[in-house]
């Protein structure tokens, strides 16, 4: 199939919605039960009370997901959606009660998490919300700025040290547009030049100890820096850049040509494919990798479908069809 399709999708909503930052198997595999069962205690036993006091059953449908990540500390693969954050832990499935924000630029960190978008009707937050910090489930959230100013569609952070790397759409109270850094957890900015970084950017991701490396998915490819943002350097070529996520030890990485495609680059450059499921015209928009088990890799699709995978993508479990949850 032709690369066309893909980008006008990721850019009607499932990714970037309408704000881009512009610059110079259908059936699977059950992991064995006994497996199953195994990795479900040992992520029950990680999780944190007060988080999962938040959280209440889910069955229903997701849309417009703009995020996904581990938190580390309670074991939840969290989607960020247009309401709210849905959870999906130990097979099971549940969401944040009573706090139905809509997400943007959503980024797990290993404590919790760091977000934009706009609130909850009934929040009384400002809208849009900023950046916001939460490392309880999203009970309570610390503001980091730009309340009431700006909605960052693409941002990365640090999942260990909350650095932040950011696209910033128009001026605010604080920021030139552009691209902008915080090597202090959002206090204090400093703009960056970005050169090198071509086409419209979908996704933005940093190195979750080493902010000055950074990674960015565009129309143009994937592109990686490793001077916190000051320059680019491309490398993928002829095909779409649709998702970045860094591990400790590799960038992974989604792109689309004839097919989707997931690769695992080290450090070092070198380069190994990742079978995926059947994606008949589909691609990959967000990558996730539960930092306790390296082969734990989870994946969303433009067309709203996640997989998980607990071998390094030998086999996949489907957690989502279409946004509908699969128990």
């Amino acid at each position: 199939m032709k690369k066309t399709w893909i980008w006008p999708v990721m850019a009607a909503g499932l990714l970037i919605s309408a704000c881009g930052a512009e610059t110079s198997q259908e059936t699977s595999e059950e992991t064995p039960e006994s497996a199953e069962s195994t990795e479900q205690t040992e992520i029950q036993t990680a999780v944190d009370s007060e988080a999962m006091e938040l959280e209440v059953p889910f069955d229903g449908t997701m849309d417009h997901v703009h995020g996904m990540g581990y938190i580390e500390e309670n074991g939840g693969l969290y989607f960020a959606s247009h309401e709210g954050l849905k959870v999906y832990r130990g097979g099971e499935w549940t969401e944040i009660e009573d706090q139905y924000h809509d997400f943007m630029g959503f980024n797990a960190t290993s404590t919790g998490f760091v977000s934009s978008g706009h609130p909850d009707m009934q929040s009384g937050m400002k809208n849009p919300l900023g950046i916001k910090r939460s490392d309880d489930g999203g009970e309570t959230f610390e503001d980091l700025g730009f309340e009431g100013e700006t909605d960052f569609h693409e941002m990365a952070v640090s999942y260990n040290n909350n650095n932040l790397f950011v696209f910033n759409p128009q001026p605010n109270s604080k920021l030139a547009a552009g691209f902008h850094r915080s090597d202090d957890a959002g206090k204090t900015w400093q703009q960056t030049a970005a050169e090198g970084l071509d086409g419209k950017v979908a996704y933005l991701a940093m190195h979750p100890d080493d902010s000055m490396m950074i990674a960015a998915a565009s129309n143009q490819g994937i592109f990686r820096s490793e001077d916190g943002g000051e320059s680019f350097s491309r490398i993928t070529e002829d095909e779409l850049g649709t998702a970045a996520f860094f591990s400790e030890d590799a960038l992974y990485y989604g792109t689309y040509s004839e097919d989707a495609k997931l690769v695992k680059r080290d450090l070092s450059g070198d380069e190994q494919e990742i079978s995926l499921p059947d994606m008949t015209e589909d691609g990959i928009v967000y990558i996730a990798q539960y930092p306790k088990k390296p082969e734990q890799l989870a994946i969303y699709t433009a067309k709203g479908h996640a997989w998980m995978t607990q071998d390094a993508g030998d086999n996949w479990t489907q957690m989502l069809n279409a946004g509908q949850v699969q128990q």
